[in-house]
């Protein structure tokens, strides 16, 4: 199993939800919203980048438009290896926190 970042999980949840908005700027918002946190832009594009190489994310250009001076934006779409990856995340997350609530209860602040 490869293991993700959090960060590299993030974007791939983003993507996931976002569907057919998942556009760089759309997920960095997506991103920052849900950590309650500001995120640098290419702190986004990087792992972008590294899952479109590793196979898990697909990037595709979309329509051009006025707004942008004519300009497509770059979109991205989960790959079932991505959605694998997720999920394997996701397992090893439930996993991990399992019997945790129950040890946070008696232990000392």
């Amino acid at each position: 199993m490869e293991m993700l970042t959090r960060l590299e999980e993030l974007v791939l949840i983003s993507v996931l939800k976002l569907k057919s908005e998942a556009y760089g700027t759309a997920i960095f918002n997506h991103i920052a919203g849900l950590t309650g946190r500001e995120v640098t832009v290419s702190s986004v594009y990087f792992p972008l980048e590294r899952l479109v190489r590793r196979g898990h994310l697909q990037a595709f250009q979309g329509e051009s438009t006025p707004k942008r001076g004519g300009m497509a934006k770059r979109h991205y779409r989960l790959t079932k290896s991505g959605l694998t990856a997720l999920q394997e995340s996701r397992a090893l997350n439930l996993a991990a926190w399992r019997g945790v609530a129950a040890l946070m209860k008696h232990a000392e602040a």
